[in-house]
């Protein structure tokens, strides 16, 4: 585990609680209440959404990768979300059965994995046929001066808050093959400029098997937190 990565999860909590008051946390609630039936979460932090998980949640999963965070995370989970099962896990290498969930939530992680593309084929894999995909990720800007001030400072995004913010994920969202339903594009509070673009939607897992997808199966990592 890098010092870099370490501090950054001693911080970030501290370093999003602007951002949360401002309205994050209501786009979070927003988000979140859409879940139901057996739940993953990828990414999970410090657990900024175990509180807003309703009654239509019948079973729990969180994920994350960095040992830092997956410390605090589980705290948070004893403390607001006690039935709640911690794995250490990236979003490119997922510990589960292949349909074994019903919605996936992802906020603010696919801006900082490590493989965008392979990560969405893994939310895929382990969807049911059917499944959901709930998002609220920084994104590209639709303005192609913003945009390119984001392609500037990418640097500098990568090194102190572990995230490219210039990725067009709705793109990748489509291109893995889910169907997108409703997106909202709003703006972070209470950052940059460089990094509010933001989305909020929604994506569905195919019905049908994908006829013309590669095999999504794969030796999943089961290092576990």
């Amino acid at each position: 585990m890098s010092i870099h990565k370490a501090f950054f999860a001693l911080c970030y909590d501290r370093q999003m609680a602007r951002a949360e008051e401002a309205g994050l946390r209501e786009s979070r609630r927003r988000l979140v209440a859409e879940a139901t039936g057996e739940v993953l979460e990828i990414g999970a932090g410090t657990g900024a959404n175990l509180e807003l998980y309703g009654p239509g949640v019948a079973a729990l999963t969180v994920t994350e990768p960095e040992p830092a965070m997956v410390r605090r995370l589980e705290r948070h989970v004893r403390e607001r979300a006690p039935h709640a099962t911690v794995l250490r896990a990236p979003a490119e290498d997922l510990p589960f059965e292949d349909a074994s969930f019903d919605v996936v939530v992802s906020t603010l992680v696919l801006c900082g994995v490590a493989d965008q593309p392979r990560a969405l084929r893994q939310i895929g894999r382990v969807l049911r046929p059917g499944g959901r995909l709930l998002f609220l990720e920084h994104v590209r800007s639709q303005e192609p001066k913003l945009a390119r001030t984001q392609d500037r400072l990418n640097w500098l995004n990568r090194l102190v808050v572990c995230c490219e913010c210039n990725r067009p994920t709705l793109d990748s969202i489509k291109a893995a093959g889910f169907e997108v339903g409703q997106v909202e594009h709003g703006v972070l509070p209470k950052a940059p400029p460089f990094v509010r673009p933001l989305i909020l939607g929604t994506a569905r897992w195919p019905q049908a098997p994908l006829t013309d997808a590669p095999d999504l199966r794969t030796a999943a990592g089961t290092e576990r937190g």
